[in-house]
């Protein structure tokens, strides 16, 4: 039954993705903002998925912690479903993201339209140097920069593994608030693999931290902000599992 709800769910999910890429079209001779809000119609689709196929509720806290103007969205990155709610809670999001996606049918199309930053994961100084310089063009724009500073997608139960380069070049470079974002998404959504178990997935959005704070301070708040909130909601999405019986 499990394996079921979730090929009906991917059906849903990329089914509905093509859906909306071929509708929201007309949408990249707009303004940006048009689009980006058709993205984030797109992610409520993808969480009314989530309740209604996998028995996964999606709750998003702390809205009021979010600024105005140009900031740093830094999230804990567990699944897909992490890089949609920044277009539910963000008014301008930029993505700092993998360039493969450029490729990817409908994706990349918004990728580019929406002026994302595509980067070299593997890249040298110079790839930071360019996504710095982009990103100072968006934020000049008053857009959210949205970066993982873990870099990739993890299991919840992995010990944290933050990546400082990326996250304090654009704090030192821009010196905006960075608002730490937490999650315990892949307690129902797994890092890899389609293994969806029913369950509350929790966004947190914290309160700011003040930019241009030394790369020591600003790393050593951040996990330890981001650590103890997602650890917090793990264990409360863990008590949700068990009061209904999921393994």
């Amino acid at each position: 039954m499990q394996m079921l709800r979730a090929c009906l769910f991917l059906l849903w999910l990329y089914g509905w993705m093509a859906i909306c890429g071929v509708l929201y079209l007309p949408t990249m001779l707009m303004p940006r903002l048009v689009a980006q809000r058709a993205i984030g119609l797109y992610g409520n689709i993808v969480r009314l998925g989530l309740k209604l196929i996998c028995g996964i509720d999606t709750e998003i806290r702390g809205r009021e912690n979010m600024v105005p103007g140009p900031a740093i969205y830094a999230g804990k990155h567990h699944c897909m479903m992490d890089v949609f709610i920044p277009f539910i809670t963000v008014r301008d999001p930029c993505h700092i993201l993998k360039k493969e996606l450029v490729w990817t049918p409908f994706l990349g199309w918004y990728v580019l339209s929406t002026q994302m930053i595509p980067i070299d994961r593997a890249g040298t100084t110079k790839t930071l140097k360019s996504m710095i310089g982009k990103a100072k063009q968006r934020a000049a724009d008053g857009r959210t920069i949205i970066i993982y500073p873990e870099g990739t997608r993890r299991d919840p139960n992995a010990a944290p593994d933050y990546q400082p380069a990326g996250i304090s070049a654009l704090n030192k470079a821009l010196n905006v608030p960075i608002i730490p974002v937490a999650t315990n998404a892949g307690l129902c959504w797994p890092a890899r693999g389609i293994h969806f178990k029913p369950g509350k997935i929790i966004y947190e959005i914290l309160p700011p931290i003040p930019g241009g704070l030394d790369r020591k301070t600003l790393m050593a708040r951040l996990e330890s902000e981001l650590e103890g909130a997602s650890n917090r909601l793990i264990e409360e999405g863990r008590a949700v599992q068990a009061a209904r019986g999921v393994t």
